[in-house]
């Protein structure tokens, strides 16, 4: 298809596309009293409208049945999280019982670091992505520290090629095959938050496995945006926050993805609680841990009912769309993004660096050469809320379910806009 960067042409995808009505089951903020143009779904993603009424539900529960709400609500809490493992599993490429929701990210990750992360003498490192999220080099330099080795030892970085904005496959398989019996865990984000990068996550998982190390994924920004197969590519582990593609609501509940082979294990190194022993036995208050034959078996507490309720509400959306319909207007949208930030260079005179590789997902992070936070600031005046990464890079993030390529095509006049004025 030939794009074209004007308002009809933009209308007429929007009019051909099957997911235009969802944008209407978003609740959209508004500037100056104008529906915003909303490119940070990889950090929050809109709040779905039916939302409102399952976390209504819970309250209504509470507020008639008090702790009877565990075993005689409609949607009883004792398992409510039990509803959210099929639905998700379809997102994430795996097996029901092979997915849990629990905790949040950063937590989850420290978790499944317990049970995956087996130094010994000989095979200690732990490989990751240069400039990974900070909560990701916390959390592996704070589990080096606690098994009481030095971080600049047991942690190894797969670094950019000079002068490139982007990591190379061959050169993670590289660096897998140059630490060989030494590479105890590969732990990268699947998507890159940065530069939106999406890793060959078979690829690379597959490599770990071939020298025997122990694979996991942060899946932050991948979950609900990329075609996962967790199961398939054989991945051992894998967490994820909700809130941003997920559209679960601020600081929401993280998923957890526990490979088959790993369950029902008793002796696997775990951190255990009440939550996660067999629910047959788990009210007769044995002394002993008894797993659940599931991902469920890493959950420590009781599960927080009310944050699940929007999350729940949100894989509704999933479950009547689909990954494969979200994936494909995702390229399409993503790509006429790209086409309009072209051609407004072109009529500006200036230049955009898309920084984000072909093999990506919603986000494209743009490089503002000659340009400044001014122009950011511009823009969100005007109704476009985007994300900012000193010293100049714009991250825009058209989530499938709710923007428009109409959208699309309005930024790219306001951008049009801000830099003329900046220019003057």
């Amino acid at each position: 298809m030939q794009f074209q960067n004007t308002r009809a042409f933009a209308q007429q995808l929007d009019a051909a596309d099957n997911l235009r009505d969802y944008r209407e089951q978003f609740h959209f903020p508004q500037i100056a009293g104008k529906q915003v143009i909303y490119f940070t779904g990889n950090s929050l993603g809109l709040q779905p409208k039916i939302a409102q009424a399952y976390v209504d539900e819970v309250m209504e529960d509470w507020r008639k049945l008090g702790v009877e709400g565990h075993f005689h609500a409609d949607k009883p809490w004792w398992d409510y999280h039990e509803r959210l493992a099929k639905p998700l599993a379809k997102v994430v490429g795996a097996l029901p019982e092979e997915v849990s929701v629990m905790n949040t990210l950063s937590v989850n990750l420290h978790l499944m670091l317990v049970s995956f992360y087996r130094p010994t003498k000989k095979r200690f490192k732990i490989l990751c992505e240069e400039k990974a999220f900070p909560s990701d080099q916390y959390l592996l330099n704070s589990q080096v520290r606690f098994h009481g080795m030095d971080p600049d030892e047991a942690i190894v970085e797969v670094k950019k090629r000079k002068g490139e904005h982007f990591w190379r496959t061959e050169d993670v398989l590289a660096k897998i095959g140059e630490l060989g019996e030494e590479l105890a865990l590969v732990l990268i984000g699947g998507v890159n938050y940065y530069n939106g990068q999406a890793f060959d996550m078979a690829t690379i998982t597959k490599a770990g496995k071939a020298v025997g190390a122990m694979v996991g994924w942060d899946l932050a920004h991948a979950v609900g945006n990329v075609t996962l197969a967790l199961h398939d590519w054989d991945v051992d582990f894998a967490a994820w926050c909700s809130y941003k593609y997920m559209n679960s609501g601020p600081g929401n509940a993280s998923g957890v993805f526990i490979n088959k082979k790993h369950l029902g294990q008793d002796q696997i190194p775990r951190f255990e609680g009440w939550w996660g022993t067999k629910k047959e036995t788990r009210f007769l208050m044995k002394p002993v841990f008894e797993p659940m034959e599931t991902a469920d078996a890493w959950q420590i507490s009781n599960p927080p009912v009310l944050a699940l309720a929007p999350y729940l509400a949100s894989l509704q959306l999933f479950e009547e769309v689909g990954m494969d319909a979200l994936v494909g207007k995702r390229q399409r949208i993503v790509a006429y993004l790209e086409f309009i930030l072209e051609e407004i260079a072109k009529e500006v005179g200036g230049s955009f660096e898309v920084i984000t590789p072909k093999d990506r997902g919603c986000q494209l992070s743009v490089l503002l050469h000659g340009q400044g936070r001014s122009l950011f600031d511009f823009l969100m005046g005007q109704g476009v809320i985007a994300d900012w990464r000193e010293p100049n890079v714009m991250r825009l993030a058209p989530a499938p379910f709710y923007c428009s390529y109409e959208d699309m095509y309005r930024f790219g006049q306001l951008l049009k806009q801000g830099v003329l004025r900046q220019n003057k």
